[in-house]
C-alpha cells in the first residue's frame, strides 16, 4: 500500500517513477516487498551508506533476520576480518565461549574502526542469531564469517597452530613466511614503506603457505570447520602481502585486490556449505552496488557486487542499498583517531538523496523489479557514501555517480538517521591500516 503523494517539483518523471516504486517505511512487516523479492535469491548483499549509522544496521538486521527464519538462510559474510568473525561464529553456533555474551565477544575487535562491528546494534543481532541456532539441529545453524583481507600476522598465527596439529611437515614453509614477516613487529605499514627502499617482498614464501594449507586442508570442501579455518586464514595471509604490496605502489589496484579477495572468499564459503546454501551479505554500499553502475568502473575498479553478479546471475542474485537525507554518523576526522557523533547534512542539490526527500518525504522501501528502466532509475546522479573518515563541511567528495538501476535492485530509503552505539570509545591512537581507493570505506 503506497501513501506518498505529490510534494512539489520533482525532476520530470523521476518524482512519479519514484512514488510508483516505493511504500512507506515503519515497521518490520514493511520489508514484505524487499522480502519476496529476495526469497529465493542464493545471494543477498545488503549494503549500509557510512560504517556508523543505527539505522542502516537496524534495518540490515531485520531484513537479515526475516530471510533467515522464513527462507533459510544459511550462513552471513560481513565485511570484518576473518579471525575476529570466526570466533563470533564459533559463539554464535555455542561452540566456544559459552560464559560470554555478545558483547564480551564483540570486545575482541582491537582494529581501528572498532565501531563497525563492536556496537550495540550488532551485539543485539548476535545475540539473537545464537538464540535462534540454539534451537536448530547443526545443519540449520546459521555461520558468521569475515570476508576481508586485513588480518595478515592473526591469518597467519592461525594457520601455523593448525598446520602443528594436523600437518607438521608443512611446517618449515610456514614457518618462512613468517620470518620473512618477523622483522616488521606485525605492523602493515612498516612492511610496505621497507618495499619503497628494497623490492624484496614475502609473496613467494606466502604463496607457498597457502599452496601447502590449500592441498592439505581443502582437498575436495573441507568437513571440518577446523580445516576451513586454516584455509582461508592462509587465503587471507596471501592476498593480503598481495594488497600491501599493492598498496604501497600509490595505485588503485589495490581496491580490486582486497574486494576480488571478499569476493573469492564467498564462492569458497558457498562451495563449503554446498549448492543448496543461501547466503547474506554485510557490507558498505561501495563494495555492494554493482561497481559497473557507477564512475568506479571509469577507474577500472570493480567491487563485490559486481563480481557475485557476474560468478552467479543464474543462482539469484539481489543487491540491496541505502541511502539517508539527514542525521548524525559516528566517524572519525581522520585516520586511527577515536569516533565521535557527527551531524550528516540535508542531502546535496541534485542527487538521488535530494530527490528522494523532495518526492517521498519520509522513509521508504523501494523494490526495482525485473525491467530497471525509467526516469529515476536511469538518470545518473550523486549517491552519498560516507566513509569512516567523514568531514561533513567537505560534502562534496562523498558522492558517487551512481545510476540507480543498475547499481541495486532494491533501496531502503531513510529520511533521518542516528549515530551507531559503539561499545567502547577506541583505544590510544595508533596507525590503523591503509586506506583504500576509492574513499576509503
Amino acid at each position: 500500500m503506497r501513501f506518498f503523494g505529490s510534494r512539489g517539483d520533482s525532476d520530470t518523471g523521476a518524482g512519479e517513477e519514484l512514488r510508483s516504486l516505493a511504500s512507506p517505511l515503519r515497521a518490520p512487516a514493511d520489508l514484505e516487498p524487499l522480502v519476496e523479492q529476495a526469497a529465493d535469491a542464493r545471494f543477498v548483499c545488503i549494503g549500509e551508506a557510512s560504517h556508523g549509522t543505527h539505522e542502516f544496521y537496524r534495518w540490515r538486521a531485520e531484513l537479515s533476520r526475516r530471510l533467515i527464519t522464513e527462507h533459510g538462510f544459511t550462513w552471513i559474510g560481513v565485511e570484518g576480518d576473518w579471525p575476529d568473525c570466526w570466533r563470533i561464529n564459533r559463539w554464535v553456533r555455542n561452540r566456544d565461549d559459552h560464559d560470554l555474551d555478545a558483547r564480551d565477544v564483540l570486545k575482541h575487535f582491537h582494529r581501528w574502526p572498532t565501531w563497525m562491528w563492536a556496537n550495540e546494534e550488532v551485539a543485539d543481532f548476535l545475540d539473537w542469531l545464537r538464540d535462534w541456532n540454539s534451537n536448530q539441529p547443526s545443519e540449520r545453524q546459521v555461520s558468521f564469517y569475515g570476508l576481508d583481507v586485513y588480518s595478515l600476522w592473526d591469518s597467519l598465527r592461525q594457520t601455523i597452530s593448525w598446520l602443528e596439529t594436523n600437518a607438521p611437515e608443512a611446517l618449515p614453509a610456514a614457518h618462512q613466511a613468517w620470518q620473512c614477516f618477523a622483522g616488521y613487529n606485525e605492523d602493515p605499514h612498516s612492511y610496505a614503506r621497507s618495499l619503497r627502499m628494497v623490492d624484496e617482498a614475502c609473496e613467494d614464501d606466502v604463496v607457498e603457505l597457502l599452496v601447502h594449507v590449500r592441498r592439505l586442508a581443502m582437498d575436495g570442501v573441507p568437513a571440518e570447520p577446523e580445516a576451513l579455518d586454516a584455509a582461508l586464514n592462509a587465503l587471507v595471509a596471501a592476498d593480503a602481502e598481495h594488497y600491501y604490496r599493492s598498496m604501497v605502489l600509490g595505485n588503485r589496484q589495490s581496491w580490486n585486490i582486497r574486494d576480488i579477495h571478499m569476493a573469492d572468499t564467498i564462492d569458497l564459503l558457498a562451495e563449503h556449505h554446498g549448492e543448496h546454501s543461501k547466503a547474506l551479505v554485510w557490507e558498505h554500499n561501495t563494495h555492494v552496488g554493482d561497481a559497473r553502475a557507477t564512475d568506479m568502473a571509469d577507474a577500472g575498479l570493480v567491487n563485490v557486487g559486481q563480481l557475485v553478479r557476474e560468478r552467479h546471475g543464474g543462482d539469484g542474485v539481489v543487491l540491496v542499498g541505502f541511502a539517508s537525507h539527514r542525521g548524525t554518523v559516528i566517524a572519525a576526522e581522520r585516520w586511527g583517531a577515536p569516533q565521535e557523533v557527527m551531524t550528516v547534512p540535508e542531502a546535496r542539490a541534485g542527487s538521488h538523496e535530494a530527490l528522494l526527500h523532495e518526492t517521498l518525504g519520509e522513509s521508504a522501501v523501494l523494490v526495482f523489479g525485473p525491467e530497471r528502466s525509467g526516469p529515476w532509475l536511469d538518470s545518473r546522479r550523486g549517491h552519498r557514501a560516507i566513509g569512516v573518515v567523514y568531514h561533513p563541511r567537505r560534502e562534496a567528495g562523498n558522492y558517487v555517480a551512481t545510476v540507480m538501476g543498475g547499481r541495486y535492485d532494491a533501496l531502503l530509503w531513510l529520511e533521518e538517521t542516528t549515530a551507531l552505539r559503539p561499545l567502547h570509545r577506541e583505544g590510544p591512537p595508533g596507525e590503523p591500516e591503509l586506506d583504500t581507493e576509492p574513499s576509503g570505506f
